[in-house]
């Protein structure tokens, strides 16, 4: 039972800024574009406003809307518990190829009426079902570096998801109507402001052609080769909120060690307490507090040993102050020390300093591009000062207390 819903006009405002500036890059969807909507019953309100909202643009609906979990029906966490191993590995490709040639964006609305859902579960299972879904993420991967597909997450609050972060559901709507500017009289244009001032600094990155960066503070002392023809990016849509700045690394050069304060919700599961060690490019110490077998068998995932990104969160541009038990909000989060990220897993290929889809295997080998079936990021916002080291050798702090400093 919902203990809150946001006003229309806020609905009527997100459904906006996610349809006519996340999708496309930050341009809006086009005239007879097919979009494919996920959401869960319990973001109905959301839906319905989205939907509107790519009806009134012109373009289509492909629909996969979800029944919410609750203590008696829990669709997912019933599939790990009868899967057998055909079942875990079994991937429909002739109707997901067809999927992908027919939608040119991808609307996904995150919504959770369980957080812990498969807690207990089998983790060799949870990611033999994963892995088994990598060909989707790859020609999804390959449709948007051509420049043909785009998509955008968002979030719609529930009580579950409020009662994890330790709010009420209306305190949990009111950090994601302020970190979207859904209450401003032109959110787009407040989106569309900020991307700009990110820019800024996104280009200034770009042109110090950086060689490698040393994460010090109480709880890192690692090494980050960002590698030979990379670029920066931020502010492209993909994510609502935004506020990162990132980029993916020469997973090769990474060495030392890093602890991370923010608790990780993956694959159904909680895992605190996150202390990482890595030795030339390779995870070779993973410990947690809390669900430490989870972690050791998503990083023994072909390649998920090794970083897939790195990035950095402005505590100035960003208006998320709390703690939302949500990936997609704790990696933006703003606050004193802003945030610091890296992702254990795929790189992102759109970081190549050039035409992203004329990259071959090979390429992407001999670059130091990762790849792999997760993607998984994991967040601190503990002290930080983030040292650049140019090929000359000379260095330059471009991160501390929590922004940017040059």
């Amino acid at each position: 039972m919902k203990t809150y819903t946001p006003p229309k006009r806020i609905l009527e405002n997100y459904a906006k800024v996610l349809v006519n500036f996340a999708l496309g890059g930050g341009k809006g969807i086009k005239h007879g574009d097919v979009v494919r909507l996920y959401c869960n019953e319990y973001a109905k309100p959301l839906y319905f406003e989205i939907y509107k909202a790519v009806l009134k643009s012109g373009g289509h609906v492909l629909s996969e809307y979800h029944p919410d979990a609750d203590k008696n029906f829990n669709f997912e966490r019933e599939f790990f518990l009868n899967a057998q191993d055909h079942q875990l590995k079994f991937f429909p490709a002739k109707y997901m190829r067809g999927i992908i040639d027919d939608i040119d964006h991808m609307l996904m609305v995150i919504c959770e009426t369980d957080k812990k859902p498969l807690q207990g579960i089998d983790p060799v299972k949870i990611m033999t079902q994963s892995h088994s879904r990598k060909p989707y993420m790859d020609w999804r991967n390959e449709k948007e570096h051509a420049g043909k597909f785009t998509w955008t997450l968002g979030l719609y609050g529930s009580q579950a998801m409020a009662a994890e972060a330790g709010m009420t559901e209306k305190q949990y709507w009111d950090q994601i109507i302020k970190a979207c500017f859904l209450d401003a009289p032109n959110p787009i244009a407040k989106w569309r402001e900020v991307y700009k001032k990110l820019d800024v600094y996104i280009n200034k990155l770009n042109k110090m052609q950086i060689d490698r960066v040393h994460i010090t503070g109480p709880d890192a002392n690692l090494w980050i080769k960002i590698g030979d023809k990379r670029q920066w990016l931020g502010g492209s849509g993909r994510n609502i909120p935004s506020f990162e700045i990132f980029t993916s690394p020469d997973w090769r050069g990474t060495n030392g060690w890093m602890r991370f304060n923010q608790p990780l919700y993956r694959y159904g599961n909680l895992i605190e307490g996150i202390r990482l060690e890595f030795k030339d490019g390779k995870v070779v110490k993973a410990t947690a507090k809390k669900n430490e077998k989870m972690l050791k068998q998503m990083i023994a995932t072909l390649n998920a040993d090794k970083l897939g990104e790195f990035s950095m969160t402005d505590g100035r541009f960003s208006r998320i102050t709390k703690f939302m038990a949500e990936t997609l909000y704790d990696e933006n989060i703003g606050g004193r020390e802003g945030n610091t990220h890296v992702a254990l897993g795929a790189s992102y290929a759109d970081t190549f300093a050039g035409n992203p889809s004329k990259l071959t295997k090979a390429d992407k080998t001999r670059l130091g591009f990762n790849d792999s079936s997760v993607h998984t990021d994991v967040v601190s916002t503990a002290p930080r000062t983030i040292t650049a080291y140019f090929k000359s050798g000379a260095p330059k702090i471009i991160y501390q207390n929590g922004q940017y400093t040059f």
